[in-house]
């Protein structure tokens, strides 16, 4: 009997002391405190938001990177394609440009 009334006594308890430290005094002692926890889980939220903003940023950003590489890319493999000799013959025919089987003729200069 003597277990089962000092487990009543220390239920009993619990709630009192609760009550003496959530009292008003203790709780006006308290308000800068509260005000620096709330004014720092503000600035968790402002971070946590900012970071989020800062990799949407990022993505956004690696994803054009990677466009205008594929661009490049491709813009890079024409050239190639469209300087080959061949190509290059086909572009200058409508010109009236023609390649020639002679050899060059080297000018000289006349020395004084």
């Amino acid at each position: 009997m003597a277990a089962a009334e000092t487990n009543n006594i220390d239920v009993k308890k619990k709630p009192k002391v609760f009550r003496r430290m959530l009292n008003y005094s203790w709780v006006t002692d308290n308000t800068g405190f509260f005000l620096f926890l709330s004014i720092l889980a503000v600035i968790y939220i402002g971070n946590g938001h900012l970071a989020d903003k800062t990799i949407r940023k990022i993505n956004k950003t690696e994803q054009e990177i990677e466009q205008l590489q594929n661009e490049y890319k491709t813009l890079k493999s024409e050239m190639m394609f469209k300087s080959r000799e061949a190509e290059l013959i086909k572009a200058a025919e409508p010109l009236g440009l023609q390649v020639t089987n002679e050899t060059p003729k080297r000018i000289q200069a006349i020395k004084k």
